[in-house]
């Protein structure tokens, strides 16, 4: 049995990873309790404890899955190194800082960290790395992410993440352009374009355009519910049970 103490249990990704677990147990997992500093158990029916303080835990923790928020990880990585539990941290919206900090814990403790875990996104970011690598001599890239209107992050981490993972196969160090309305210019060759929307109820969607001289390549990755995020949040849990210490992410379960 892999015991998780689920952090931001109380939050719309909490709710999914709780319904995933009880709706189709993954290699024995078992939620044993909640950590959320929102702490309101009201009408929600839980089958475990929620905790809006970490000292105040008793039950037995194999792995933490941590889909809060980026205010609560120093908390979550501090108990975590205290206790030598392994965490996963699938929150975003993360600074560069925060994700310096997760690597750095990673040297004590097992540490799997993605800016996305869907399975299905990990898979393109894969295609698109072997894409930019055959095509960047005589093929301009760009990144389109939609997202909820709810969200308050731009552009969205995994964007990002295909971007650093494009770029790392190209020859020439590219440049990431956000915003073209204030220059005047015809596209750089060395651009990287990303663009956000926002909308609706619009879950995720991740397009990769590579765009040519009479023709266009797109790579596009829709998620319709938070589901394919906390099937891949399971998944990492049961994966990292038992792990040395490290940095994990999604080739690795892959």
């Amino acid at each position: 049995m892999t015991n998780i103490l689920l952090s931001g249990c109380l939050g719309h990704m909490g709710q999914a990873i709780t319904k995933v677990v009880a709706k189709e147990p993954v290699d024995g997992l078992l939620i044993s309790c909640g950590y959320d500093i929102n702490f309101d158990k009201r009408d929600l029916n839980l089958s475990y404890d929620v905790y809006s303080d970490l000292h105040q835990i008793t039950e037995k923790i194999d792995v933490i899955v941590d889909f809060s928020h980026p205010s609560a990880l120093d908390s979550v990585l501090h108990y975590a190194i205290r206790t030598q539990t392994p965490a996963v941290i699938c929150t975003t919206g993360l600074s560069a800082a925060q994700i310096q900090q997760i690597e750095a814990a990673a040297a004590k403790i097992p540490i799997f960290y993605s800016a996305n875990m869907s399975i299905g996104v990990s898979l393109i970011i894969d295609l698109a790395t072997r894409a930019a690598k055959a095509l960047q001599d005589g093929f301009d890239i760009e990144i389109i992410e939609k997202h909820h209107n709810q969200k308050v992050d731009a552009p969205s981490g995994t964007a990002l993440a295909i971007a650093d993972a494009i770029a790392s196969e190209l020859e020439s160090a590219p440049v990431y352009t956000y915003d073209r309305h204030s220059s005047r210019k015809k596209r750089d060759k060395a651009e990287i374009g990303i663009h956000a929307v926002r909308g609706g109820t619009i879950v995720g969607e991740h397009s990769v355009i590579f765009a040519g001289l009479d023709e266009v390549i797109e790579i596009k990755h829709s998620a319709t519910s938070k589901e394919v995020f906390a099937v891949g949040a399971v998944r990492a849990a049961a994966f990292l049970k038992d792990k040395p210490a490290g940095f994990y992410n999604m080739k690795d379960l892959i």
